[in-house]
């Protein structure tokens, strides 16, 4: 069995960090963007705006999770979005995502949140079995709408 270790990431992790953000663009249908991937994470991290995990499977780091702080009105509360969650091909199905998963939950509820919130494409249906598998309910309250800017 691997055995998986998982911390937050800082901006001393960047190019540890980097090649797996790169392929989680990539496997979106993004052309890889290494200078550009930099550029992003970096600002991030300088300002503050994300809060990113890595898992390390064996020792190598493999995975990793990126949330975003919001805010709920109605709930007066901290909120976090998980946008990013990647696991290289070859640790998939080892239990790495949904180590990351309850790592982003017990990060979230020490700091005060009362929601982590997600979405992934209509057509990745792993990725929706593997919410559902690690308790996450399917928002059936809100229709989502995006506008393209």
């Amino acid at each position: 069995m691997a055995r998986i270790e998982i911390r937050q990431a800082s901006i001393s992790d960047l190019d540890v960090l980097l090649p797996l953000f790169d392929a989680y663009r990539q496997f979106y249908r993004q052309a890889s963007d290494l200078d550009g991937a930099r550029a992003f994470l970096l600002a991030r991290f300088e300002q503050g705006e994300s809060v990113v995990f890595l898992a390390y499977v064996d020792g190598v780091p493999r995975a990793f999770t990126q949330l975003y702080p919001s805010f709920s009105s109605t709930a007066m509360a901290r909120t976090f979005v998980l946008n990013d969650l990647f696991v290289a091909p070859e640790v998939r199905r080892c239990g790495v995502a949904t180590a990351l998963l309850d790592f982003a939950a017990d990060y979230g509820r020490s700091v005060g949140a009362v929601r982590l919130s997600l979405a992934t494409e209509v057509t990745n249906r792993s990725a929706q079995e593997l919410y559902e598998g690690a308790g996450w309910d399917r928002d059936s309250a809100f229709c989502g709408f995006k506008l393209a800017l």
